[in-house]
């Protein structure tokens, strides 16, 4: 049965154990990934989620109103299938982290990146033995070897369903440190955006917020916690 018919068949959503974690049921038949793998997902709150979204819908079947059921399946169908190529792109963010490249002036924005950046990159020392250097401008310099190969390990050691979380958190921050930091809880969803925003919010103060772009950002801000949720759910139950 594919998950994506058109028109809702079912009367009764439920949730049920399977080999290895839980899956969604509809009338009693387990719901597939578009491409017809067992859709079942090691954290029983994301089988909840899922089934809230499949219970929600009506009529016609929105796959745009079912952001964890699409997360789960391609963890299964995209994520697991090329787990190590997902993990090399996302590690090559250690090497060209947002944290790490300051602006030049004005001397009130130099300041703030470094009194709001600089305590994360002192934690990923700390927690990931990783030491990266910030540098002045937007011109490449590599980093430390052993923090970058560090870096890579964490990412490639990270299950599917995790790897598919962090990469939203790495893509829409633009940081691997700020994304470890959520995924280790050291942060939360909403501190860490907006870190990953201030230049942004220094603009905004400076010329106010432009009404179509902050649609945008609200967006981003639900799909950036979404992720960050997801992530811990996983690694709860885990």
């Amino acid at each position: 049965m594919s998950g994506w018919a058109a028109k809702r068949f079912w009367k009764e959503t439920t949730v049920g154990e399977a080999d290895g974690g839980f899956q969604v049921l509809l009338d009693g038949r387990a719901v597939k990934t578009p491409a017809k793998s067992a859709l079942i997902v090691p954290a029983r709150a994301l089988a909840d989620a899922m089934a809230a979204e499949w219970d929600a819908q009506e009529d016609a079947i929105n796959p745009n109103a079912m952001p964890v059921t699409r997360m789960c399946n391609s963890a299964i169908d995209k994520v697991s299938v090329q787990h190590a190529a997902v993990a090399d792109m996302l590690a090559a963010y250690g090497d060209s982290d947002l944290l790490c490249y300051r602006a030049t002036s004005p001397q009130e924005l130099v300041a703030r990146q470094a009194e709001k950046w600089d305590p994360i990159l002192d934690w990923a020392v700390d927690s990931l033995d990783v030491r990266l250097k910030a540098v002045s401008g937007v011109m490449h310099e590599e980093q430390d070897a052993h923090s970058v190969r560090k870096l890579t390990h964490l990412v490639h050691a990270l299950s599917p369903f995790q790897l598919t979380a962090f990469h939203d958190l790495v893509s829409m921050s633009g940081s691997l440190i700020l994304a470890f930091a959520v995924a280790h809880g050291h942060l939360d969803a909403a501190a860490a955006w907006e870190l990953s925003r201030l230049d942004e919010l220094w603009q905004e103060e400076l010329w106010g917020k432009d009404e179509e772009a902050q649609e945008m950002v609200e967006k981003k801000v639900e799909e950036f916690a979404r992720a960050a949720w997801f992530f811990a759910a996983i690694s709860r139950e885990t």
